[in-house]
């Protein structure tokens, strides 16, 4: 479960797609590594929803989530964007961007796309 707040996106993503602010609405999938808009992935079981009579996704911002992965991660990696539209791959450190962290991974993964537990969050 997770804490989420409903927010207007730009098109209908899937459970687990990361968003950063942008698009021609609120939010839109995230698009590019080491975005610094990145702040969510969409949820699939908000235990606690803000704004939940507004109109829009509701983006978990805090807990544990699935999410769509890119790569190799080990569990207890930190993610960020990448490239793969909607995605979170295992940063590198050497490319660290402040405000690019999504969350760690609380799976191991290794493919070119899939779905893993992550814990959202600044962590």
């Amino acid at each position: 479960a997770d804490l989420a707040e409903r927010f207007e996106a730009d098109d209908i993503y899937a459970p687990g797609t990361v968003v950063e602010i942008g698009g021609a609405a609120e939010i839109t999938a995230v698009s590019t590594d080491l975005s610094e808009d990145v702040f969510g992935v969409i949820s699939t079981n908000a235990a606690y929803l803000m704004n939940s009579a507004a109109t829009g996704l509701p983006v978990a911002l805090m807990g544990r989530v699935p999410c769509l992965v890119t790569g190799k991660i080990n569990k207890g990696d930190r993610l960020v964007s990448s490239y793969k539209p909607g995605h979170a791959m295992k940063m590198n450190i050497g490319m660290y961007e402040p405000g690019s962290i999504i969350g760690k991974s609380l799976q191991d993964f290794e493919g070119e796309s899939g779905v893993i537990e992550i814990m959202v969050g600044r962590t």
